[in-house]
């Protein structure tokens, strides 16, 4: 189930929202985690059926092996490594079976070998995050940084939570363990949730939607028809929907999580004003940046070895990063091509400069890296990607095809355009945090039109079948 449908708005969540708080009227706060979690399950079980046993099976596991590190000191070490076992090979099978089977069925035929017969797996929606929270879970409880959970609808509750199960954002069990018991409902988070939840919506409809229409067109037309100002386009395009479509999805999530009580962790922070890559990863999908930091960078050495040892140990964050976004050769060079540039700029010291210093230029050269990076993540495949950047840097003029002129009307136009400031707005401007404000009559009510009137509109869009699916919706 995808936020931005019909069945979503005007059947699950509503019936989610007079649930849970009508409970809370014969048994205050006793069963709201169990609404909650019957909910998960019943979104999970619309979008992926067929995977809803693994999820709770898992979880149980989890549940068990957590409890047994928290209890058994003398072999915790190997309740851990059972876990670290059942959740990466389980994420490891559904999500890389497919593209090795695929590399060595090919290798085997140009050896003139038979190649494996195979069924193709299909992949669980959200098994990349939700494989680590579990882990995230697990290694807090190891370290002793947290008790485990006995009661185990929390824990359920906590790895399945249906507004930030599919595409997170990531939430650490330390940041939310609390949460689970003693969060406090109020009317005012919920119409800060609610704002928050149109103010996604709107984008993802809107925005995300519109620049993909241009870019889906451009990314699939043939080499002959791709001249240099139609490939810029498309990467420019691309950049703006990625942006959009997934921090929309944060913003829902974030928001919802307000409507119960919940406060889940910002996962953006105006990435498109970075100075440097590294302030890029710093302000992009921050809760999946700070669990690598967390989990595997610092376990690894961080930068406290060597100067090669750290340079290593960022290529490694960095190689697996590009993996989990799925089992493609143009997610790994992805990987590697933002952490060549990390590396570059922690060796020549560019990360530490002053952010004032050349900092228009700065945030060019750091936009044109980016969108760059973007051209590789959304292609097939790296000879397409090729093609792509060869197009952009090699000057060409071929007339626009008639596919690519129905995407370009003007309502596509306008909605690009609008959405361009977003590579020129400072840093740590926020429209959401000024129409949250309630000090100020204005926002107030320029919040409560965007409820009253961006909700109608995103519905008739979503109606009208305008709305496109969310692209870390596969991930």
């Amino acid at each position: 189930m995808v936020f931005s449908t019909t069945i979503f708005l005007f059947g699950f969540l509503p019936a989610v929202i007079l649930s849970y708080y009508g409970q809370q009227l014969l048994s205050p706060k006793k069963l709201r985690n169990f609404v909650l979690l019957f909910f998960s399950y019943l979104f999970y079980l619309y979008g992926a059926a067929g995977f809803l046993l693994i999820l709770i099976l898992s979880t149980l596991a989890d549940y068990v092996l957590g409890l047994l590190i928290g209890r058994k000191a003398r072999y915790k070490r190997f309740w851990l490594s059972l876990s670290l076992l059942l959740n990466l090979g389980l994420l490891a099978y559904f999500k890389y079976a497919n593209f090795f089977v695929v590399e060595l069925n090919n290798f085997l035929l140009e050896l003139k070998f038979f190649p494996i017969e195979w069924s193709e797996v299909v992949l669980p929606i959200g098994i990349s995050f939700f494989t680590f929270q579990k882990l995230s879970y697990i290694i807090d409880v190891y370290r002793g940084k947290s008790r485990a959970l006995v009661n185990v609808i929390d824990f359920a509750l906590y790895i399945a939570m249906f507004p930030q199960l599919i595409a997170g954002p990531i939430v650490r069990f330390s940041y939310i363990r609390r949460q689970l018991k003693e969060r406090r409902e109020s009317w005012n988070n919920f119409y800060n949730g609610t704002l928050r939840f149109c103010w996604g919506l709107l984008k993802k409809v809107v925005i995300a939607s519109s620049c993909a229409q241009i870019t889906d067109v451009i990314f699939g037309l043939n080499f002959e028809l791709l001249d240099t100002k139609v490939a810029w386009l498309g990467a420019i395009a691309y950049t703006l929907q990625i942006y959009f479509d997934f921090s929309a999805y944060s913003d829902m999530a974030i928001g919802m999580g307000m409507m119960f009580g919940f406060t889940f962790p910002e996962n953006f922070n105006r990435p498109y004003s970075a100075i440097s890559i590294t302030d890029f990863w710093r302000r992009w999908h921050i809760t999946l940046s700070r669990w690598f930091r967390d989990y595997l960078y610092i376990p690894l050495g961080g930068n406290r070895c060597t100067t090669s040892r750290t340079c290593l140990n960022m290529a490694i964050v960095c190689i697996l990063c590009g993996l989990w976004h799925g089992a493609n050769w143009t997610f790994l060079i992805w990987g590697i091509y933002h952490g060549a540039f990390l590396i570059i700029e922690r060796i020549t010291g560019l990360r530490e400069v002053s952010p004032e210093r050349s900092k228009i230029l700065r945030r060019f050269i750091t936009l044109l890296i980016v969108i760059i990076g973007w051209v590789l993540f959304r292609s097939e495949n790296i000879a397409r990607a090729i093609e792509f950047l060869g197009a952009m840097f090699t000057p060409t003029d071929l007339p626009i095809s008639y596919e690519l002129s129905l995407s370009l009307n003007y309502r596509n136009l306008l909605i690009l355009m609008m959405a361009l400031p977003v590579f020129f707005l400072p840093g740590d401007f926020s429209l959401i945090k000024i129409l949250i404000n309630k000090k100020d009559p204005v926002p107030l009510l320029a919040g409560a039109l965007m409820i009253l009137l961006a909700l109608p509109y995103c519905a008739a869009l979503i109606v009208g079948g305008a709305s496109s699916p969310f692209i870390y919706y596969r991930f």
